[in-house]
């Protein structure tokens, strides 16, 4: 018997009707992925299905897509039916109608008759709402579908579908976030894993190994490559050939996509051997502080960006209380000092997504008609802008990375030395970087973090190591 891990059709049948409320007229169509070739034809990556798809229709497997027609209030799930040469490789497979049932959809029709209801809806002026394509064979299709140049595929989707399904999917219903709670708590016992099995003179793929064992042994996956790394100073180091040192800290950012497909998104740093040397504690500890500041900020109504800012200060404070910086850390912070050290963003919202409907475009994801994503250096890496409301799911995690070659850039050009004290800089110039996040949710007097427990302190982490 095969396990669909759906919510009950009510909710999928409620989220449905919500969408249809909010766009005016026409037609939307809600791709699912295919799967994907590898290297030929029939090796084909492990599949993943649309999560705009999985919101609204649940269903997890090839070959589906879906038409909701605004107009005559009619939903239509199209897909293939199973002939005997997919029984014999795959075993006995429901009908597209008994899928459509779990869902609370009641009309379906081939597959290959999604192309001439497209164009009889063309044809009768209707609009057809279409999200982003992602995908390279879901662009091939909306080309051939809609007549529509592949160059102005992109010009082509509907802003008011977008701007729909984001209002609807960022606010995170209850059964969403006991979902959610398990594929953080299935996150946090990959780091504790990590930290209990690690050991000098191990390679990194070694632990690595580890690591994605405890998300298959939950019956879930990855929700992203996993990072491991002792050159933490990379922010996004998929790498694990380098043997560990002592001496040497791991920075570990890596979450757990559940059954559901639901996200988590951690990140840890922690020595290689049993405990920080002095020099590592101070710039642990100082993001640490950036961190339970930033986390005593959030709450409905502040704006993202304003709890980014507060947290860069804060790592300036602590910068300056090693003297690696100098002056005001607020003036610091406007100056764009602190990018010498914090080039990414504080955090991005999470659900069915690790950067939760990324493909639907950062600037509606993350900010708003009125504020806009910045461009600058540092700043424009900061995927959520916008004013926080109860229901976000959001990760925080603030950094220091010592990046040599952004250093010996920034010295040549003797940028901003008024803030930087680029002669102490050179004791840090093989540091590394250490980063440390947890995922909050937003209630209505402030923030919940979500998952179990997981060590985060320097002296929580040295006991374990030790």
């Amino acid at each position: 018997m095969m396990n669909y891990n759906l919510f009950d059709k009510e909710v999928y049948i409620n989220r449905r009707k919500e969408l249809k409320e909010n766009i005016d007229n026409g037609l939307i169509l809600l791709l699912g992925n295919e799967d994907s070739s590898m290297n030929y034809a029939d090796n084909c990556y492990p599949f993943r299905q649309d999560s705009t798809f999985l919101y609204y229709f649940g269903l997890d497997m090839p070959g589906l897509a879906a038409i909701i027609n605004v107009d005559n209030n009619d939903e239509i799930l199209f897909g293939r039916k199973p002939s005997m040469d997919d029984i014999i490789w795959t075993g006995p497979l429901p009908s597209l109608q008994d899928l459509a049932s779990l869902v609370g959809v009641e009309s379906t029709r081939p597959y290959m008759q999604l192309e001439s209801t497209l164009a009889s809806a063309k044809s009768k002026g209707q609009v057809i709402h279409f999200l982003p394509p992602y995908r390279p064979e879901n662009k091939i299709k909306l080309t051939e579908w809609l007549q529509i140049p592949f160059a102005a595929l992109q010009q082509e989707v509907s802003l008011p579908l977008i701007k729909a399904i984001i209002s609807q999917r960022e606010i995170k219903a209850p059964e969403e976030i006991a979902v959610m709670e398990e594929a953080v708590s299935i996150s946090a016992d990959m780091h504790l894993t990590a930290m209990q099995y690690a050991k000098p003179g191990m390679m990194e793929y070694e632990v690595a190994a580890k690591v994605e064992e405890v998300a298959l042994a939950a019956n879930g996956r990855l929700s992203y490559p996993t990072i491991l790394t002792i050159n933490g100073q990379t922010l996004h180091n998929h790498y694990h050939g380098n043997k560990i040192e002592e001496g040497q800290m791991i920075l570990m950012d890596a979450g757990a996509e559940n059954s559901m497909h639901y996200a988590g998104d951690l990140t840890r740093t922690f020595p290689v051997g049993k405990a920080f040397n002095s020099k590592q504690k101070e710039v642990y500890n100082i993001v640490l502080n950036a961190l339970n500041h930033a986390i005593g900020l959030l709450q409905p109504g502040i704006p993202f960006k304003e709890v980014h800012t507060q947290a860069c200060i804060k790592l300036m404070e602590g910068l300056k209380a090693i003297n690696l910086v100098k002056g005001d850390a607020i003036e610091a912070v406007a100056a764009g000092a602190h990018t010498l050290f914090f080039q990414c963003g504080l955090g991005h919202m999470m659900g069915l997504d690790v950067h939760d409907m990324e493909d639907l475009g950062e600037q509606y994801v993350g900010y708003t008609d009125t504020l806009k994503k910045s461009a600058e250096f540092g700043w424009k890496s900061l995927r959520l802008g916008k004013e926080l409301k109860a229901g976000f799911v959001l990760t925080v995690e603030p950094g220091i990375y010592f990046i040599p070659e952004l250093i010996d850039r920034w010295q040549t050009e003797n940028r901003l030395s008024n803030f930087i004290n680029y002669n102490e800089l050179e004791n840090y110039r093989h540091f590394g970087g250490i980063r440390i996040e947890d995922n909050f949710l937003i209630t209505p007097n402030g923030s919940k973090k979500l998952g179990k427990h997981l060590v985060k302190t320097a002296d929580e982490i040295e006991a374990l190591r030790g």
